[in-house]
């Protein structure tokens, strides 16, 4: 009697397991950052304060001096600069969430193979790496948006609606970082090489410190396929007004929308792909 109580037990975690396997997949994350809170808590207050203050304090005096203000409506430049800087910390949660921790859990701790041999299947292990970065990018793009809100540069009152917008840019990002880090095997050198060759220059020539526009011509195209480009420029739309027309607005959300679901769905094709050797 014992043994056949215990096996209903068990098969019913199993049923529950197989359910909501994503969320326990999220939740083993969630744990991990225990670890490693302070440091969250740290940069996400700290990140945004550093950044508001050199560049909506010191940079943007010395570029209204000369320019005066590069916004719509004269709202001064942190107003334009505020929603690439949540692109930014956007992409910075991404990457630190996406590559290492996702490659710890197949080659270091091996902790993916053991969720595997429990009920949860491939696609709940990659969903639930993508599911823990879309919950850090909520909590720390809110927390960016209330400063930058108290430091004015926040005028429109959609402007609330650019956090959803760098949380979608992030999850486009962390998808596509999960797929990739699920396939490396070997030495972490890759990782770097994304950093150094595919987000620092997304950084930069994402029309985030300056209109797209002012770079030279063979280097626009980066913008144009950077989800942090279109975060932007959306962002800018939602933040103070500016102006672009609606067919644009409609395709940086369906880029972003695209890139994400492409990303996912390559997640968990590899991650299937490597759980199941």
């Amino acid at each position: 009697m014992t043994a056949v109580r215990g096996g209903r037990v068990e098969a019913r975690a199993a049923r529950r397991a197989r359910r909501y396997g994503t969320w326990y997949a999220t939740e083993y994350r969630l744990r991990l950052m225990r670890a490693y809170g302070g440091t969250i808590l740290a940069g996400t207050l700290a990140n945004p304060l550093i950044y508001i203050f050199a560049l909506g304090v010191g940079l943007a005096t010395l570029v209204e001096q000369k320019t005066g203000p590069l916004s719509a409506g004269g709202h001064g430049y942190l107003a334009f600069v505020a929603p690439a800087l949540l692109g930014i910390a956007a992409l910075t949660v991404a990457m630190e969430e996406s590559t290492y921790a996702v490659m710890a859990g197949f080659k270091w701790d091996q902790t993916f193979f053991a969720m595997n041999a429990a009920p949860l299947s491939p696609a709940q292990v990659a969903s639930g790496n993508v599911v823990i970065v879309i919950l850090r990018l909520l909590v720390g793009c809110s927390v960016y948006q209330v400063l930058l809100f108290a430091f004015g540069a926040v005028p429109s009152p959609w402007g609330w609606l650019t956090v959803l917008v760098a949380v979608l840019c992030g999850t486009a990002v962390a998808a596509c970082l999960v797929a990739f880090s699920s396939s490396l095997e070997g030495e972490d050198s890759p990782l770097a090489l994304v950093m150094r060759f595919v987000i620092t220059p997304m950084m930069l020539f994402s029309g985030t410190f300056f209109p797209l526009a002012n770079l030279p011509v063979f280097l626009q195209p980066i913008g144009w396929v950077s989800p942090l480009w279109h975060a932007t420029e959306l962002g800018r739309v939602l933040n103070y007004g500016a102006v672009e027309p609606a067919w644009l607005s409609v395709l940086h959300v369906a880029y972003l929308l695209a890139l994400t679901a492409v990303g996912w769905l390559l997640a968990i094709r590899v991650t299937t792909s490597r759980l199941s050797r």
